[in-house]
C-alpha cells in the first residue's frame, strides 16, 4: 500500500473516529482526534478543541440529544497538510414549545489536517450546512413555529438554529452554506492551507456555551 493512501487512510479514520468517540461519550479518545491547539466550529460553539469537548461532556451528561451520521470523504493532500470533506447529518432531538422534534441537518464536515508527531489530527473543523427540516416525535402532536424567529437564520440550518435557540442556545448566523460567500472563503481557507500558508489570519475570538 502506497504512503498517499496509508496517509488518507488514517485521515479517513481520524473523522470516523470524531462521530463516533464523541456521539458516545467517550472523551478521553474524542480528544485524541485533536491537535492541541485544534479550534471547532458550529452553529452553537466557536472555540478551542478542548473546550468543545468540556462543553460537549456537560451536554452530554445533562441529556442534550445530538448525533452524527457520516457519508463518504473525500481527501486532498499535499506534504504533511489535507483538506477532508465529509457527508454528514446532524441529528438532534429536544423539546420546542413543550413539543418534542427531531431536527435533521446536511452538510458537510470541512477539517483542516495536519500530521504532526503524534500523527494526522484535526487543526479546524468548519461544517457547512446545506439543508435541514424539523419533525415532531409524536405524529399526533402539533406545532407552530414563530415565523420571525425562523426567518432570521440561514436556509441551510434554519431549523436547527430554531431549535438550539428555543433551548438557549446563541447561534452564530453566517455559518456556510451550500452556495455563496462564506462557503467560497472557507474553500479559499482551504487553498491557503494546503498551500503552506495559515488557514485564518488571526485566532478566532472564542464564543458558545
Amino acid at each position: 500500500m502506497d504512503a498517499l493512501l496509508i496517509d488518507k487512510l488514517a485521515i479517513i479514520e481520524t473523522v470516523q473516529n470524531w462521530a463516533v468517540w464523541r456521539d458516545a461519550g467517550d472523551w478521553e479518545r474524542f480528544r485524541t482526534v485533536w491537535h492541541d491547539d485544534g479550534w471547532m466550529s458550529a452553529t452553537w460553539f466557536q472555540g478551542p478543541a478542548e473546550k468543545f469537548i468540556e462543553v460537549s461532556r456537560a451536554g452530554f451528561e445533562r441529556g442534550v440529544s445530538i448525533l452524527h451520521f457520516l457519508g463518504g470523504t473525500s481527501v486532498d493532500l499535499e506534504g504533511r497538510r489535507a483538506i477532508a470533506q465529509t457527508k454528514m447529518t446532524i441529528n438532534q432531538r429536544a423539546p420546542v414549545d413543550g413539543v418534542l422534534v427531531d431536527v435533521v441537518c446536511t452538510g458537510r464536515f470541512y477539517d483542516f489536517f495536519e500530521k504532526r508527531a503524534n500523527g494526522w489530527r484535526i487543526v479546524r473543523r468548519q461544517p457547512i450546512y446545506e439543508k435541514d427540516r424539523l419533525d415532531v416525535v409524536d405524529p399526533s402532536a402539533s406545532l407552530k413555529l414563530d415565523p420571525g424567529l425562523l426567518i432570521q437564520f440561514p436556509e441551510g440550518y434554519r431549523h436547527l438554529a430554531y431549535l438550539q435557540s428555543k433551548v438557549g442556545f446563541t447561534i452564530k448566523r453566517d455559518m456556510p452554506g451550500l452556495k455563496g460567500e462564506v462557503v467560497q472563503a472557507l474553500y479559499a481557507r482551504g487553498a491557503k492551507w494546503l498551500a503552506g500558508e495559515a488557514a485564518w489570519d488571526a485566532p478566532p475570538v472564542p464564543s458558545g456555551a
